[in-house]
């Protein structure tokens, strides 16, 4: 597989050094790709790069995930107008294991391949340099006119709308040095060629190559990757409840289906191009089939499928499916005693919730009493009875005919809620 020419075909190529594309043609290359390590999880927002360095080993590359420790303590000023928070060793060190944990769904890290993936932290290295020592051996190669010249930079020193930016600070002017040396460190370590990025990190990159050449009289290369963008113009990966996480407690495998199923058609046929391996002319496909009954959502479909298995799992995926069936009046018993909290609470996040003592349960009470006195959930016990009577009325997503039946625990799903459903799609939840 051609590297690039896979990844032009996704529309995942935005910028490239020249003569790139033919280092990559000669064998077998090392390549990295620099991960921001202040959350203890990856977001969908990580993944354009580490698809990049999964396409990369896919080719037969060696892909290499760096965990920014050293560069998370700093905070990298490329997008931002505010300093980031530091982090302290402790937390970084629990970040990065999270993080390899999340990154083994993606890439091989077996020692069993030739082109096996590596995780580093730049902090290992970082870490043993004095500040003497750092602005003497490398910040001497590179002059400040070099750096103040890069968009990044040059955006935070001429100031911002936002009236709390605080300029930029030394720290964070330091960073693309850090980042620079990074590249220098694996080009001499790993004979690491290439370093991949969003587009933002252009500049940053660049200055990587330069030291290389300058230090080393060596050839490095540069390729990034553009910034996501949503057809409505609204940003990717950002929810009313913030950010989309990899991180199952962060964020359900029910959420994050539901995330990639709600996708417009025109997004879903870039992210499907983006956000998995299939074969692209099997994508055309797929689009094709989509635009001849677009009703049936084959694109969302697909990639909510795909990516939720290749980041949970398929068990995940069944039960993301079957909760989304739920709300439609589609679902059983038996799929709704499967729901974790979690995911229980996701799927009924909106729905009305009656709390009642649990020993009103446990004693039993008669579905009028429950309905229209407990809770309160309909106005009076004639309309509970009509509803009954009309078949209209299903507890746990069963019907409930028999109304001499008594409510008790038998009844509680995870010895806590009761759903009752009006009708078809009108749900509301009894909790204890």
């Amino acid at each position: 597989m051609n590297f690039v020419e896979e990844i032009t075909k996704r529309g995942m190529l935005h910028n490239i050094m020249p003569g790139t594309e033919e280092m990559l043609k000669d064998g077998q290359v090392s390549a990295y790709v620099g991960i921001d390590p202040t959350a203890d999880s990856l977001h969908i927002g990580h993944l354009v790069s580490v698809m990049l360095l999964k396409h990369f080993q896919l080719a037969g590359h060696k892909p290499i995930a760096l965990i920014g420790g050293a560069t998370g303590m700093i905070g990298d000023p490329s997008g931002k107008s505010q300093e980031r928070n530091l982090l302290d060793l402790k937390t970084l060190r629990h970040n990065q294991e999270a993080i390899k944990k999340q990154l083994s769904k993606f890439l091989n890290f077996s020692n069993e391949i030739e082109n096996n993936a590596i995780l580093v932290n730049n902090y290992d290295w970082m870490s043993k340099f004095s500040f003497l020592d750092f602005i003497r051996d490398v910040g001497k190669h590179i002059s400040v006119n070099y750096m103040i010249a890069k968009d990044s930079v040059k955006k935070r020193m001429l100031g911002s709308e936002d009236k709390d930016a605080e300029g930029l600070s030394f720290t964070e002017f330091s960073y693309q040095l850090v980042q620079g040396y990074d590249f220098l460190h694996l080009y001499k370590e790993h004979n690491c060629k290439l370093q991949m990025g969003g587009s933002d990190q252009w500049g940053n990159i660049t200055t990587g190559t330069e030291l290389i050449r300058r230090i080393q009289q060596g050839k490095a290369y540069a390729l990034t990757s553009p910034l996501i963008t949503k057809a409505d113009g609204g940003k990717f990966g950002k929810t009313e409840s913030g950010n989309i996480w990899l991180d199952p407690k962060k964020t359900s495998p029910y959420e994050f289906y539901q995330f990639w199923i709600n996708t417009s058609d025109e997004d879903a046929e870039k992210y499907l191009k983006i956000f998995t391996v299939i074969d692209t002319n099997e994508i055309k496909d797929i689009i094709k089939e989509h635009k001849e009954a677009p009703y049936a959502r084959i694109l969302q479909n697909k990639l909510a499928e795909e990516i939720t298995v290749m980041v949970h799992s398929k068990k995940d995926l069944d039960t993301s499916v079957a909760a989304s069936k739920m709300l439609f009046g589609k679902g059983t018993k038996e799929q709704l005693e499967s729901l974790n909290d979690n995911t229980f609470n996701a799927v009924f996040s909106g729905v009305p919730k009656f709390k009642i003592n649990k020993e009103v349960i446990s004693k039993g009470i008669n579905i009028f009493d429950l309905l229209a006195e407990e809770t309160q959930i309909f106005k009076s016990k004639a309309e509970v009875r009509r509803l009954v009577k009309d078949k209209g009325l299903s507890l746990n997503m069963e019907k409930f005919t028999n109304s001499d039946t008594l409510i008790t625990d038998q009844y509680l799903l995870n010895n806590k809620y009761i759903v009752i459903r009006q009708g078809k799609k009108k749900y509301s939840i009894i909790t204890t």
